[in-house]
């Protein structure tokens, strides 16, 4: 997924490179040394980049279900902090690390990895599988071969807070559109200062406005010409303008986390991918939250039939310089399989191998919301992918990010802030 750590290629390249020497410190542990001594016994410790490892189970639940079918392999996380991760394993692979295997959080970072020979080939592995069923593997074939494979498929739905709706007086329209939900959004806001309850929070990534813009209206987002965003923003800012959201440019500040406003109860709405229903049913599982929760459908356009939405594959990528290279493979491998598709089901989180059986056991872990609209926001018509992937893509991604931010913090217009957008990316990346 895009939407997590959205900083600009570009920047990400030029801090990167001052970042090698301390970071190099920091993981010594993780492979950055020379290659380990051959075990007598055959054991193997396989190193694996992560993000917040605490607050995202699934990578536990893989890990025990790997090293319970592979005695002799013991997996050794990396853990990295979410918003730093795209610069740290940027990083990382230019410094010549070897950690085994790199967790390819979106299309976009994958894209350039792949693109600049940082991961290994696995097609033959992708060929040995039975792919069937896996979805979002298009995303990681790159001329004719793959460097990854998904394990898990994420789209953005609508999370809700159920008992301030039901306080409010409040029952969602389905299908709800954009219109809907922006008047929705206001009303269910209350309270000032710290006391404050927005009716909804909009994260800082930009596929919050620009993804979901260019899902629902068939817009281009390599292509240049980006007035189909219009819409989008002019919701997004009017939110905002009207206090029904956390400004961004405080949110930005604080470094909010979108958890924590839903889960402390400070909005009543918040667009977000199905990965957090992991995050959620451990929260209330551990007593870490109360709130009642379910799901909703992402808001449409006005006349639009059936729900469109737009999500992206996790995979795992083996790293060209690693030090396990087979057992790396096996690894990535077992993550596509049933195997771990079951293993991450058990947590609440979407594999990208998707089957009826497996949708059941999903909707059966405790805590699941059994509403029917909960079970309609599980089955969209439509999810496109949110950013298409090209040689191209990162540097597009960074343009748009850095315009997204100045539209949000009032720099520009979103006339101006969309102008710049078409000026950059046809001067600076197509021509």
């Amino acid at each position: 997924m895009i939407t997590s750590g959205k900083t600009g290629a570009r920047r990400r390249a030029v801090r990167g490179l001052g970042l090698v020497t301390a970071l190099s410190l920091t993981i010594a542990a993780c492979g950055s040394g020379d290659p380990e001594p051959a075990d007598p016994n055959g054991k193997i410790t396989l190193s694996v980049t992560v993000w917040n490892l605490a607050k995202t189970p699934e990578f536990k639940a893989l890990f025990d279900a790997f090293q319970q079918a592979n005695p002799n392999i013991t997996v050794k996380p990396v853990d990295i902090l979410a918003d730093d991760y795209p610069d740290k394993v940027t990083t990382m692979l230019a410094g010549g690390d070897k950690t085994d295997v790199i967790t390819m959080k979106n299309v976009t970072d994958y894209s350039r990895y792949s693109s600049r020979g940082q991961l290994l080939d696995i097609s033959d592995t992708v060929r040995s599988v039975d792919t069937a069923g896996l979805a979002g593997l298009d995303a990681f074939k790159v001329g004719g071969s793959y460097f990854a494979l998904p394990y898990r498929q994420d789209f953005w739905l609508l999370y809700y807070n159920k008992t301030l709706l039901d306080k409010a007086g409040v029952k969602l329209p389905d299908p709800l559109t954009w219109d809907e939900y922006a008047k929705l959004a206001k009303q269910l806001t209350s309270g000032d200062g710290g006391a404050k309850i927005h009716g909804a929070y909009h994260h800082t990534w930009r596929s919050v406005v620009q993804a979901i813009s260019a899902a629902q209206t068939g817009g281009d987002q390599l292509g240049g010409d980006y007035t189909f965003f219009t819409e989008q923003y002019n919701v997004a800012k009017g939110l905002q303008d009207a206090g029904a959201v956390l400004d961004f440019g405080t949110a930005k500040a604080q470094q909010a986390d979108y958890r924590s406003m839903f889960e402390s109860g400070k909005t009543a709405m918040m667009p977000m991918g199905t990965w957090y229903i992991s995050g959620i049913l451990e929260a209330r599982k551990k007593g870490a939250t109360d709130v009642e929760w379910a799901l909703a459908p992402m808001p449409q356009r006005p006349g639009a039939t059936g729900t469109t939405t737009f999500g992206s594959p996790t995979a795992f990528a083996v790293n060209k310089k690693a030090q396990h290279a087979d057992a790396a493979k096996k690894f990535v491998e077992f993550a596509a399989s049933k195997a771990g598709a079951e293993a991450i089901t058990k947590v609440g989180v979407v594999p990208a191998l998707q089957s009826p059986e497996i949708t059941k056991a999903y909707f059966a872990l405790e805590g699941m919301p059994a509403d029917e609209l909960s079970k309609k926001a599980f089955e969209p018509e439509k999810v496109n992918l949110e950013m298409p992937v090209s040689d191209k893509t990162s540097d597009i991604d960074t343009i748009l990010n850095e315009e997204h931010e100045l539209i949000m913090v009032g720099d520009k217009s979103v006339a101006d802030g969309i102008r710049s957008m078409n000026e950059r990316v046809k001067n600076e990346v197509l021509n």
